[in-house]
């Protein structure tokens, strides 16, 4: 993959809403208050919104002219861009930084909609669509330290009529080629995401490519998901979406308790503790995604707290909906370990162990 025309953008790692109101002794009432279901299906304006209490990794871009910055999300699971507007009077937009249209020469259209013109970096789109939220009544929000969303998820999940930001780029000419990639360093800084082409400083190896099953999420086929030789996830293949907007590792129901189980992991409030020693003596657990085997060590899927004082697992069961189809999700857990290309042009993901 060539080289030529790729453009870097660093992102920074940052304390999560989960770990933000831990910190603050909130986080048993607000899960109590907001279960995991609640939180998935949270609105913005009239548009879905993604589960943001672990979200972690954040870039800048500008909206408008002159340039409006932004701290936002760059989430594979979406396909929209929305910010804040400045008409957003709840509390979680006065907490963030809001979209001025009358600051900007070339913004059109007001309403939940507008059209103006964004830069990543040294990448511009010229009337790019995007959601201005005038009601955010998600109390995560409030504690998150990024401002919005940037999706680059497939059209058919943008709002119907609209041309998501990465499409815009292909069209106007801003990449070399169309695929995009994600290097998640375990430090605050040195992550990035980049436009365009592939770095081959971010990972050894060679990259080993993976069809989508489905070009809708960055869906693909997973074999199975093993510990110690034990498959205890995923028996007879099933369907796994990666996603950057995903910090943990989420699954079934009955599969993640057994991992637990296997982990003697015990239940806290919606979350699972597990021994601190457990992230130097446990093995790794193996994904197998197309004959591949891709293990993620314990230190990865046990976590511990900002006091390293308790650690917790990065399995979590999903919402009900989604696991009827037996889908796992891949987030951050797996890509800190794995260097992710994504490739619109055929429709694939490369994987390669993060340098």
């Amino acid at each position: 993959m060539a080289l030529l025309g790729f453009v870097q953008i660093p992102l920074t790692k940052v304390k999560s809403v989960r770990e933000s109101l831990r910190e603050k002794g909130l986080l048993k009432n607000f899960l109590k208050e907001h279960p995991y279901k609640m939180i998935q299906n949270q609105k913005i304006a009239c548009h879905p919104l993604r589960n943001y209490l672990d979200m972690a990794y954040v870039g800048n871009i500008t909206i408008g002219t002159p340039p409006q910055q932004f701290s936002v999300v760059f989430d594979t699971g979406s396909a929209d861009l929305w910010v804040p507007s400045v008409y957003c009077k709840s509390k979680a937009c006065v907490t963030h930084r809001s979209f001025n249209p009358s600051h900007s020469s070339t913004f059109r259209l007001p309403g939940f909609l507008g059209y103006d013109t964004v830069w990543i970096g040294s990448l511009r789109t010229m009337n790019q669509v995007f959601g201005l939220s005038q009601l955010e009544t998600g109390e995560a929000f409030e504690h998150g330290v990024f401002d919005g969303l940037l999706g680059l998820g497939f059209p058919s999940l943008a709002l119907k009529g609209t041309t998501p930001i990465f499409d815009n780029l292909k069209k106007q000419g801003q990449i070399s080629e169309p695929v995009f990639a994600f290097y998640l360093s375990t430090k605050e800084e040195g992550s990035a995401v980049i436009f365009g082409g592939v770095d081959r400083s971010f990972y050894k190896g060679e990259l080993k490519w993976v069809p989508l099953t489905k070009p809708n999420y960055w869906q693909i086929a997973l074999d199975r998901i093993t510990w110690r030789g034990q498959i205890f996830g995923c028996p007879r293949g099933c369907q796994a979406i990666v996603d950057t907007g995903t910090t943990y590792l989420l699954g079934p129901h009955a599969e993640v308790d057994k991992i637990h189980s296997l982990m003697n992991a015990v239940p806290l409030q919606e979350e699972y503790l597990v021994h601190c020693n457990a992230r130097d003596t446990y093995p790794d657990i193996i994904f197998t995604i197309n004959n591949v085997d891709y293990p993620v060590p314990a230190h990865a899927y046990i976590r511990k707290d900002a006091n390293d004082i308790l650690c917790y697992s990065t399995f979590e069961a999903m919402a009900d909906t989604l696991t009827k189809s037996q889908t796992w999700i891949l987030g951050d857990v797996f890509l800190k370990v794995y260097f992710t290309v994504f490739d619109r042009g055929q429709n694939r993901i490369g994987l390669a162990r993060a340098a």
